[in-house]
């Protein structure tokens, strides 16, 4: 799905995607892309965050609240911070305009095959750390019981880090898993994944116990965390 008030970007978008046999539905605006979302349940959204009225970032928080869906943000603003918040609130990844709509149909590839690599990959069909259940089939993850509502993005983070707790994994490891090596990408994407990451795992995201930065490389999965039932 793509949601974007400038109906020639909608429509170079919505074109390139479907000469590369993809369905796309479409929206304007904010209120109209909470309804065209609930009703048509799409696989992947392609959203502008300068949208009228209710604003893209109200309307990443929104969906959020009920859906894992990728999001992938269209932005016009520069600034990097501005991107970080977007991953912030529930983003998966972001192309700034101008954009190529080539590299626009590959990221939203890389994005799609990331999700359904998780479900093909070998292996334990479910970790367990202390509190915290990995279920990858249903692609689901519970702490105390109560299921965590992850990104695709976070999801896929988190698996790639507990299948091997100890190991140490630069950003740059994690961009590639997670974004995609082709595409540029800051170090500060991942930072604002894990951010987003401890504030759902973690009883206290500002001392975590299962997702450990290692100062100067990057970030490990607590090898102290494994549960006496951890299938690994």
């Amino acid at each position: 799905m793509v949601i974007d008030d400038d109906p020639n970007i909608l429509d170079i978008v919505k074109s390139y995607l479907e000469k590369n046999n993809f369905a796309v539905r479409t929206a304007t605006d904010g209120n109209g892309a909470l309804v065209e979302v609930q009703r048509f349940n799409p696989n992947l959204i392609i959203l502008d965050l300068n949208l009228p009225g209710l604003n893209g970032e109200e309307v990443c928080q929104r969906i959020r609240k009920r859906s894992n869906v990728p999001i992938l943000m269209l932005t016009a603003k520069t600034d990097e911070v501005d991107r970080i918040i977007g991953l912030e609130i529930g983003a998966d990844d972001y192309v700034t305009k101008p954009f190529s709509p080539r590299e626009l149909v590959a990221r939203v590839r890389a994005i799609l095959r990331r999700v359904n690599l998780q479900f093909e990959e070998e292996g334990p069909s479910e970790l367990v750390f202390r509190d915290l259940k990995i279920d990858l089939v249903r692609h689901q993850a519970a702490k105390g019981g109560q299921i965590v509502e992850l990104t695709p993005s976070e999801f896929r983070l988190l698996i790639f880090m507990a299948r091997h707790p100890g190991r140490v994994y630069r950003r740059s490891q994690l961009l590639e898993e997670v974004v995609g090596s082709s595409f540029e990408a800051y170090d500060r994407v991942i930072d604002a994944h894990v951010k987003n990451l401890r504030k759902k795992i973690e009883d206290d995201p500002e001392n975590p116990c299962y997702v450990l930065t290692v100062w100067g490389l990057g970030y490990k999965f607590n090898e102290n965390a494994l549960s006496e039932n951890s299938q690994l």
